[in-house]
């Protein structure tokens, strides 16, 4: 069995307007994490790079070795001592997966230094508990877009949705946070019927867009009355920055995952304009943000043997 293992997963971007909770897609931006068995490690030794690494913590309670740590639990086993490195690209409480990295990181290593034993499959589920839901965990360790389907059993039926090569992602990604539970908390406990067929039907929509490239759906498509008409309020600039993007070319733009980046999806040769536009539109109303073009991360996450 290896003894050290290296694992890449990618950010991903949830719920894209109407798929809220169940619709996520992985992108090219990633967290790298390398586990090596080390009994001086004592529990755990983490060291971490990169992007806002000093707000990470490093004992026991970081989340990738949590991770880590239930899949051995879960088997039955014990823990052995381990030294994590982590690599940080994905930004920390932005809508951009950044857990679901950690999680998807942590499974993965603890099976790969257990030889693989799992198959997809059963990663996925397990992933799955430890997020509490799928939009963002699947992607991140299957690749491509997901639709993922809650049964009544507690299981999830995984559907790929084709992304059609012209629909380019792009991010901006302002510097304040936004927390899921705070996201959650301002969502209503129901929503009227209506509200329910137009989700539906827009999600539908937004499924044939999204395999098809039409803009004409698209741009109907990305409409939403379960999530964003909420969190829209937590996000200053929302109003200006949707429109910008419009703009200058975008189909539509969403709020990814709980917030506060933003995603549009445009076509390719619009991506560059749509990027500098979102920036210039949340500059003036005086708010630091980066922005990026992004692509699909096909893939998924990555296990190799550490250098």
């Amino acid at each position: 069995m290896p003894t050290s293992v290296s694992v890449t997963v990618p950010a991903t971007t949830a719920n894209i307007g109407p798929g809220f909770d169940c619709l996520g897609a992985a992108l090219t931006l990633y967290n790298r994490f390398r586990f090596t068995l080390d009994p001086a490690a004592g529990e755990v030794a983490i060291e971490v790079r990169g992007l806002e690494a000093d707000r990470v913590v490093t004992d026991g309670s970081n989340l990738v070795y949590k991770a880590f740590a239930s899949y051995f639990h879960q088997r039955g086993w014990a823990v052995p001592p381990v030294a994590i490195a982590i690599d940080l690209n994905v930004p920390l409480a932005r809508g951009l997966g950044s857990s679901s990295t950690a999680i998807v990181g942590g499974v993965l290593g603890a099976n790969a230094l257990c030889d693989s034993p799992l198959d997809q499959a059963a990663l996925v589920a397990m992933a799955i508990a430890l997020e509490g839901h799928p939009d963002n965990v699947v992607p991140a360790l299957v690749g491509g877009c997901q639709l993922a389907v809650a049964n009544d059993d507690g299981s999830s039926t995984l559907c790929p949705i084709p992304w059609h090569g012209d629909i380019t992602p792009v991010v901006a990604i302002p510097n304040f946070e936004l927390s899921t539970a705070a996201a959650r908390q301002v969502l209503p406990a129901t929503y009227s019927r209506a509200d329910a067929i137009f989700n539906t039907a827009h999600l539908g929509l937004l499924l044939r867009g999204l395999e098809t490239g039409r803009g004409d759906w698209l741009r109907v498509a990305m409409g939403d009355r379960i999530h964003q008409p909420y969190r829209q309020t937590l996000i200053s600039g929302y109003e200006t920055v949707t429109t910008a993007a419009i703009e200058a070319g975008a189909y539509g733009l969403v709020i990814s995952g709980a917030g506060p980046t933003l995603l549009a999806l445009a076509p390719a040769q619009a991506a560059a304009g749509v990027r500098e536009a979102m920036v210039a539109a949340w500059q003036q109303s005086g708010q630091a943000v980066t922005a990026q073009v992004l692509a699909l991360e096909t893939e998924g996450a990555s296990v190799s043997l550490a250098a």
